[in-house]
């Protein structure tokens, strides 16, 4: 029996009412995934060949038309990688993350469409082949449920589910970026980190910095094949403001573009600078 849509769909609906940027759906299980107008198939991008080139090529044209200049294909493969896999571990630690839900979601039950109107993330479809739970959870008498015996074990699915999905994204794409092994999995775990770390944000009501708890348990390092923790830490800005940053395994290039325009969690930024563009984000 398929995972009923109902096991996921809060956690989906709260992310896309905060992030309306991004929309989910999940196709029934007749159905096959949508690879059409628009849509590629995670399990397409993984295997690479002409629809990972189709789907850089989007990258490619994206720089030059907002940057002026082209980028090395590396770097055009990064962004690409980027773009995919932020918005894709959503689908597995917001449910974990706002209903203790861990779906397994492999490269076949994935699909995502980044051309639709009006969305600045896009779209994603996802049928979760399983999905772990713990005990008392009213979902755990529902198709598809497994349940694991406490958060510790909910957070090793957690890890567990990611990896079945990003390891053969990696592999499609680690060619393309000139990366392999632990650089790609360095931006796997930023990908993890920082797109719960952003949403958690736009949820309100303190949720961030339980955001920021919750990822230092997931990824407290040595959990191969990250790499590794979730890295948070506190600067402090000239006034004694608490400003929350992390440092980030992976560098997404970005540098070769602009070089003056770093991100605040880059490898490349001083603490110093990292004050600057934090308080002005803040402001």
């Amino acid at each position: 029996m398929p995972v009923p849509p109902t096991a996921l769909a809060d956690a989906y609906t709260r992310l896309t009412t905060a992030f309306p940027g991004l929309d989910i759906i999940q196709p029934p299980a007749p159905e096959p995934m949508p690879d059409h107008d628009g849509w590629v198939t995670a399990a397409a991008l993984a295997a690479g060949g002409d629809t990972l080139d189709t789907f850089l090529a989007w990258d490619d044209a994206q720089v030059v038309r907002d940057y002026g200049q082209p980028a090395r294909p590396d770097v055009v493969a990064s962004f690409g990688l980027h773009r995919y896999a932020w918005p894709a571990c959503l689908l597995i630690t917001v449910p974990w993350f706002l209903l203790r839900r861990v779906p397994r979601l492999p490269v076949t039950h994935v699909s995502y469409d980044r051309t639709a109107p009006g969305l600045a993330i896009g779209r994603l479809a996802a049928r979760p082949a399983a999905f772990a739970c713990l005990p008392g959870d009213p979902a755990a008498t529902l198709p598809g449920a497994r349940v694991v015996p406490d958060e510790e074990a909910l957070r090793a699915e957690v890890r567990a589910a990611l990896a079945e999905h990003l390891e053969p994204v990696l592999a499609g794409f680690g060619p393309r970026m000139r990366r392999r092994g632990r650089a790609l999995w360095g931006m796997a775990t930023d990908e993890i980190v920082e797109s719960l770390w952003y949403v958690a944000h736009l949820f309100g009501d303190g949720e961030q910095d339980r955001a920021r708890h919750e990822l230092e348990l997931l990824l407290p390092g040595a959990t191969q094949p990250y790499v590794g923790s979730a890295a948070f830490r506190e600067l402090t800005g000239p006034n004694g403001e608490s400003l929350p940053t992390r440092d980030r395994a992976s560098c997404c290039m970005f540098y070769t573009l602009r070089p003056e325009d770093t991100c605040a969690t880059c490898p490349r930024t001083c603490d110093a600078d990292r004050v600057t563009k934090l308080l002005a984000a803040a402001s």
